[in-house]
């Protein structure tokens, strides 16, 4: 059974960093793109940071781009999302997802498409 578990959430000022973590078991990982969605109240889920199975094609929406990185460590089937300088709308919850697709070249952006999803963790960014 797959399972995705996320961590690193909570709650921090404006400018500060957080770095979430999913840890992924009970599957093959390697050869899937993984993503992080996030969710605000009243929001629609969006795709913040996808890396595609290889880890050299990365996308990251525009609002995060050069301050969000995105990284896999294969070894061990973590999927990492280093958050720098937050802003007070990076305010969400985040979830780690895996795409349906084996060996998708180009990240896809559409969560329809990501089969298996974590139970999110929390980000609060205070002003």
């Amino acid at each position: 059974q797959v399972q995705l578990v996320e961590s690193g959430g909570g709650l921090v000022q404006a400018g500060d960093s957080l770095r979430l973590s999913c840890a992924a078991s009970g599957g093959t990982f390697k050869k899937y793109a993984m993503g992080w969605f996030r969710q605000a109240p009243g929001k629609e889920r969006e795709a913040v940071a996808i890396i595609n199975w290889s880890g050299d094609t990365t996308y990251y929406t525009e609002s995060v781009k050069g301050r969000f990185t995105i990284s896999r460590e294969y070894t061990m089937d973590v999927v990492y999302l280093q958050m720098n300088r937050l802003k007070p709308e990076d305010t969400a919850v985040y979830y780690c997802a895996v795409d349906a697709l084996e060996y998708r070249a180009t990240p896809r952006t559409d969560g329809l498409f990501y089969r298996d999803w974590g139970q999110g963790t929390q980000v609060t960014v205070s002003s």
